[in-house]
């Protein structure tokens, strides 16, 4: 799959697995990397929500532009729609919080799914890009990045 942009997308992302959140009033540089490198200068914390930002981070990093907005339901709206059983790894994972209604949500790729459970490694869970299992009830929408959202050569930022 790593010869696939979407298998680049997930080694890019496995590339920042285990780099978390610090905790008190010092903030990791490298999560706020994230923010920075996809326009929002502007975050000043590490305690920002930051799954989107770490999802448009690895898009961007991989040769594809994302939505450039930092709430993970922005994600629904680009690429290409997949049900779970056309999915693939690497594909965009949009999962509901709290209320399948509400604004709040939660992005990231996907590793795997079975019967009642999605893994997904993203940012922001736990405070740590990892993978971590959620229930497949929360699944709002998967994604697949098309050719329409590739960058050209000279803008893709290739020192990860």
């Amino acid at each position: 799959m790593i010869n696939t942009p979407m298998g680049y997308a997930m080694q890019v992302a496995m590339s920042q697995y285990g780099l978390s959140e610090w905790t008190g009033i010092e903030h990791n540089p490298e999560v706020m990397k994230y923010f920075h490198d996809i326009g929002h200068k502007w975050v000043k914390d590490d305690e920002t929500a930051w799954c989107a930002a770490f999802v448009n981070w690895v898009l961007k990093y991989s040769g594809f532009i994302g939505t450039g907005q930092l709430n993970a339901r922005s994600f629904l709206k680009i690429g290409r729609e997949l049900s779970l059983e056309e999915a693939q790894s690497g594909d965009i994972v949009v999962l509901y919080r709290d209320d399948p209604s509400s604004w709040q949500g939660h992005v990231g790729f996907l590793a795997h799914y079975d019967d009642n459970q999605i893994w997904i490694l993203g940012g922001n869970q736990g405070n740590q890009v990892n993978i971590t299992k959620y229930s497949r009830s929360r699944l709002l929408g998967i994604r697949r990045a098309t050719e329409d959202l590739m960058q050209g050569e000279e803008d893709i930022m290739l020192n990860v």
